[in-house]
């Protein structure tokens, strides 16, 4: 079993217990479907950074478990970032939905539930507390269940991450949506079956990829500025960054030097 699969089975056991505190029906009531903030507008209008909030991850390891998530949202949106993501995923990141609540109270900008969404209850708790875009991966959903996560974020005003890694999973994206308007492409440099990284990957898939009526983003193991140059020429009009910020001694001065 590799670390996808890993990850996606501990996610399972997890969601059985959540479904038993909380059942469904009662999350849907406590949820509205009002439109804060929107990512889709943002990078439409320009190229921008969504900066990451993790505490850990399967390739990295401990990052900062006991990040002040405060601070980093706040000098996010100071640094001009265009959204935050936060991971909430439990197994193997030490993310939580809480950590999504307190970024959400403490910036007024898009804030992107990343995890990973097998799910419709994660979609509403992720409208719950407080996203305003969630991450939607291909490669680890079934058609009937895009269509069907498309259509509950549809209905809930939540805007759209949809992450692909190859040639296959975009094939599957051109042929399930028609319709970009509040969503964006993202295409993951990291393999999640091996946790390699090749930015390369998002050189080869963009040219597949009708830049000019969709929004494509690009993810993971972006670290140099010239890397953002050549990404930003081949039509990309946003990245995803976390630990290249995260790790650096001054994120403010990190932040600036990626908003070219």
């Amino acid at each position: 079993m590799n670390i996808l699969e890993r990850i996606v089975d501990e996610k399972k056991k997890i969601l059985k217990e959540k479904k038993k505190r909380m059942p469904i029906v009662k999350l849907l009531e406590e949820i509205s479907d009002e439109k804060k903030y929107s990512i889709y507008e943002k990078l439409k209008n320009s190229f921008g950074i969504i900066a990451e909030i993790k505490r850990a991850s399967p390739s990295a390891g401990i990052i900062n478990k006991d990040t002040d998530l405060k601070k980093i949202a706040r000098i996010y949106e100071k640094s001009g970032v265009s959204g935050i993501s936060v991971l909430t995923c439990e197994p193997y990141f030490y993310g939580s939905l809480k950590d999504l609540k307190i970024v959400r109270e403490n910036v007024e900008i898009p804030v992107l539930m990343k995890d990973f969404i097998i799910d419709e209850y994660l979609i509403y708790e992720g409208k719950f507390y407080g996203a305003d875009f969630i991450l939607l991966i291909v490669r680890i959903l079934d058609d009937r269940k895009i269509k069907k996560f498309l259509k509950i974020c549809d209905d809930l005003n939540l805007e759209v991450l949809v992450e692909v890694f190859n040639k296959d999973d975009l094939n599957r994206c051109f042929d399930l949506i028609s319709e970009w308007e509040n969503k964006i492409l993202g295409i993951n440099n990291r393999d999640l079956e091996t946790l390699k990284v090749n930015i390369k990957n998002t050189f080869d898939l963009i040219k597949f990829i009708p830049v000019d009526k969709i929004i494509v983003i690009s993810e993971s193991g972006i670290k140099e500025k010239e890397e953002i140059v050549e990404l930003k020429k081949a039509g990309v009009k946003g990245v995803l960054i976390g630990e290249s910020i995260l790790k650096s001694e001054d994120i403010e001065e990190k932040i600036k030097e990626f908003l070219i």
